[in-house]
């Protein structure tokens, strides 16, 4: 098996301003995903939700804030899976249910050595 992590974007605004009843139907739904992923083997350690809150650093001492360019694109969190190849990572990301959402997303990369 090899390792992939899923990273997870969406509009923060629009995760915010959700319902209480709207977020405990999309908790639910992600709960459910997460266990069949656990369930079947191909949930790996690590992943996490990440905090709309951070600085950017680059060359020169430049330091900003936010980890955005663009906040309808922000990074909500991540995790690892294992599977046997990149295709069958892509299937199981397919039923990630923050692809429900609108202007959301699911980046599928694979892990590499060093």
């Amino acid at each position: 098996m090899n390792e992939f992590m899923l990273i997870f974007r969406a509009d923060y605004q629009a995760v915010l301003g959700a319902s209480g009843e709207e977020m405990q139907e999309r908790n639910n739904r992600w709960m459910d995903w997460i266990n069949q992923l656990a369930d079947n083997d191909h949930l790996a350690e690590g992943g996490n939700h990440l905090s709309p809150n951070g600085k950017v650093l680059r060359g020169q001492g430049a330091i900003s804030d936010g980890p955005f360019r663009e906040p309808k694109e922000s990074v909500l969190g991540y995790i690892l899976i294992n599977a046997s190849n990149f295709d069958e990572a892509v299937e199981l990301a397919k039923a990630c249910p923050i692809l429900a959402g609108t202007g959301t997303s699911v980046e599928v990369r694979e892990i590499a050595g060093m």
